[in-house]
């Protein structure tokens, strides 16, 4: 973070109703010094990148605010871009996911946190600040996360699967078909069926029902059939 400045957040998401929220935790909670400013909002992936490029990465910037299901590239392929690009630039992922299912690779890739949106307020301004501060937010549920993926066996399941092998498993398991998951990836319908085909084998299911079920069991923590 400058010295002796405002910290400048830029917010990535989708949804205009979470950034006016997550504007009005920010402007009314966090009450400084330093204070906490709105420096620039997006709403794809593409559009997180324009507008960091545009301030000037951390020269203009203190944390972006990410959400991970952007449309077109998504959180966690703007977060490698990111920490590519601008890697002094802290970035504090956004979640409607439970943290046993994104929190651990999110801090994989660079993340300086992970918060899920149903934060306390408070809890959120406190994990800018800390950021902001060149330090890492980790709440319990993503301390638990971490332990527990420290202490299992080297990757089983969807834990085992590549970062693109994620995304497909992600929308695979969200209704998509092969053909939607191309157009939204960029990929061809036969890279996609490929991607497929490995996740099936990694994750030990026969079949997107299966994969369905196991990508519900990884949700809640459970070890896969």
């Amino acid at each position: 973070m400058r010295e002796d400045k405002d910290i400048r957040v830029l917010i990535g998401d989708d949804h205009r109703i979470v950034r006016e929220g997550l504007k009005q935790v920010l402007g009314d909670l966090a009450n400084g010094p330093p204070e906490m400013v709105v420096a620039g909002e997006a709403q794809t992936g593409a559009e997180v990148l324009d507008r960091v490029a545009a301030l000037g990465g951390p020269e203009g910037l203190d944390v972006v605010l990410l959400d991970i299901a952007l449309p077109g590239r998504d959180g966690l392929d703007v977060l490698q871009a990111l920490r590519k690009q601008w890697p002094a630039l802290p970035v504090l992922m956004l979640s409607t996911y439970p943290e046993k299912q994104y929190a651990v690779r999110c801090i994989k890739l660079g993340a300086a946190g992970y918060l899920h949106k149903s934060a306390d307020p408070d809890d959120m301004v406190g994990a800018v600040r800390k950021v902001a501060a060149g330090g890492r937010y980790v709440s319990p549920a993503t301390a638990e996360a971490l332990a527990a993926a420290v202490g299992s066996a080297a990757g089983q399941g969807a834990d085992a699967l590549s970062h693109r092998e994620h995304q497909v498993f992600r929308l695979l398991t969200a209704g998509q078909t092969v053909s939607e998951i191309g157009a939204r990836l960029g990929l061809a319908p036969n890279t996609v069926s490929t991607y497929r085909a490995r996740i099936l084998e990694k994750t030990g299911t026969k079949n997107d029902v299966e994969l369905a079920l196991c990508a519900e069991r990884h949700a809640k923590g459970a070890p896969a059939a």
